[in-house]
């Protein structure tokens, strides 16, 4: 075996052993973070079951482990949303490497604007999106003479439809200003493929709204904003990108 391919699997072997290690790490720190949300759980439950837009449900469990199942799906996201930057930071520790040192600050730099739209995302999904499916799903119910019964379970996991997907999407600016600093996505791609992804946003409003056409305008209009304002920022990362090849470069010849 050549000596190249020797230096190249022992590469990959500690590439492989450093993902683990930081995969080990997260787990970890999820755990820790999972008994501690064990103790904020049931406040904000009381808190979800006592809101507005539920005041008019008569919440049942169906099922003897539904009170259980709810206490520890809410601890699973609360956790998730405590170890959100951890899991952001070992992302970036892996991959940075392989920027150059301007690179690897201003991606650092990334980290806590992603924790923030992570956060506007579920709220907006909570204050915006529930309002609106719950209001025409209790109007339809009203209209088809069918009185609302609801299991606390399939509340719950309504909300969860519909706040922890918009944390996620609410991702789509930095993550795409991430894979521009990387090389890997364009503004010009972007701007290429615009028509295409204007329709998976579509498509994904189709899963997140009702069946209702005004509701699924306004669901629909945050995720084209957020994709447009998305290209704006690639640019810019785009064009950083390209000064700090150029200085390397530079860099290099000078040496």
């Amino acid at each position: 075996m050549k000596q190249y391919d020797i230096d190249e699997q022992r590469e990959l072997s500690e590439h492989i052993q450093e993902l683990r290690n930081r995969v080990i790490l997260v787990l970890v720190v999820f755990v820790i973070a999972l008994m501690v949300s064990l103790f904020f759980a049931k406040p904000i439950i009381e808190y979800l079951q006592h809101i507005e837009i539920a005041e008019h449900f008569n919440l049942h469990a169906f099922k003897v482990i539904d009170p259980l199942r709810i206490y520890l799906s809410v601890s699973i996201v609360i956790a998730f949303i405590i170890v959100s930057p951890l899991i952001m930071y070992q992302t970036w520790a892996f991959v940075s490497p392989g920027l150059h040192e301007k690179e690897q600050k201003a991606t650092l730099s990334y980290i806590p604007f992603a924790i923030l739209l992570l956060i506007l995302g579920i709220l907006f999904g909570f204050y915006v999106v529930v309002p609106l499916v719950i209001r025409f799903t209790t109007l339809l119910s009203a209209d088809m003479g069918i009185e609302t019964t609801i299991g606390i379970n399939e509340y719950f996991s309504f909300l969860f439809q519909m706040t922890i997907p918009f944390g996620l999407i609410f991702q789509f600016p930095i993550v795409l200003l991430f894979l521009t600093r990387l090389g890997i996505v364009t503004p010009m791609m972007l701007r290429k493929y615009r028509k295409y992804a204007y329709f998976i946003l579509f498509v994904v409003a189709s899963f997140i709204a009702p069946p209702d056409i005004m509701t699924h305008v306004l669901v629909t209009l945050p995720l084209i904003v957020l994709y447009e304002i998305s290209i704006l920022i690639a640019r810019i990362g785009y064009k950083k990108r390209l000064k700090a090849e150029e200085q390397a470069l530079l860099d290099e010849l000078d040496k």
